[in-house]
């Protein structure tokens, strides 16, 4: 076996993210499961997953394994795990949205060893491997100069499957667009650390995310030149489910803003 995880990671990300390109271009039936509110799943996210392990555990069978359609086994504190997301931003696949991708991360412990972000619909393949530099498409890529907040393209994802936070995060979002250029929200998470790791974004945040929407993304992130914390400044993104992201520059004007008026924690409801 001479594949780095790098590249048996790209192939898993690649070949599953070929049948989702099949049924965007076709007119096939989809099957829509809801498994809590606004939570969907479909029958290509857990085909996804099944492509996908298969082709990682036939690499690296002795790799632990969380991903979000239930494809888990034991994770060993001294043994890389792979955390995957099959489909990030199903509901952007499901109304044929060119915004979704196949997402898979590698870490051990809590260090991120790489990570493979690929959007089928636009041909894009973003990856980075540890103290080797983040790309897309096999080209470097930088984050933004932007230098101020006032300046910046913001993103974020909205709390649709648990209301309660809902107004807060309104009057956040509202005292942003007053101190920030402009807020997008596409509707993947993964995406949308990879467009800051490249410049298209200058800063992401979101409340509420698991570890399969930010493990990829945040190596591919700090690879390029980005900060990736919680909303108390800390380093709890990946299970803590709380994250800010940016260019670096503009972090500490941006986290200010977001731990003045939201929860530092993830308050389960």
């Amino acid at each position: 076996m001479n594949n780095s995880p790098l590249d048996t990671a790209i192939k898993a990300a690649k070949t599953a993210g070929n049948l989702l390109l099949e049924y965007q271009n076709s007119q096939r039936n989809i099957d829509i499961e809801e498994k809590n509110l606004n939570d969907l799943v479909t029958n290509y996210d857990t085909e996804s997953e099944k492509i996908i392990i298969s082709i990682l555990k036939g690499d690296f069978p002795d790799f632990g394994i969380i991903a979000e359609e239930g494809g888990i086994s034991k994770i060993s504190p001294d043994k890389p795990y792979w955390i995957i997301d099959p489909i990030d931003g199903t509901s952007n696949f499901i109304h044929r949205f060119p915004i979704y991708c196949v997402s898979i991360g590698l870490c051990l412990g809590n260090d991120h060893l790489c990570g493979v972000i690929y959007n089928p619909a636009l041909n894009e393949l973003f990856y980075a491997q540890k103290e080797e530099g983040a790309y897309l498409n096999g080209n470097r890529i930088r984050v933004s100069g932007c230098l101020k907040l006032k300046e910046a393209m913001i993103a974020t994802g909205f709390p649709f499957r648990s209301y309660d936070l809902l107004d807060r995060y309104m009057d956040c979002a509202n005292k942003l667009l007053r101190n920030c250029h402009d807020i997008r929200r596409a509707g993947a998470a993964a995406v949308d650390l990879a467009y800051v790791a490249c410049g298209r974004l200058d800063a992401y945040f979101e409340y509420g995310l698991q570890p399969w929407d930010a493990a990829a993304g945040a190596i591919i992130l700090k690879e390029a030149g980005g900060t990736v914390t919680d909303f108390g400044g800390g380093n709890d993104y990946l299970f803590g489910r709380t994250l800010i992201s940016s260019n670096t520059t503009i972090h500490e004007e941006l986290l200010s803003i977001i731990s003045n008026n939201l929860p530092h924690k993830y308050l389960s409801v």
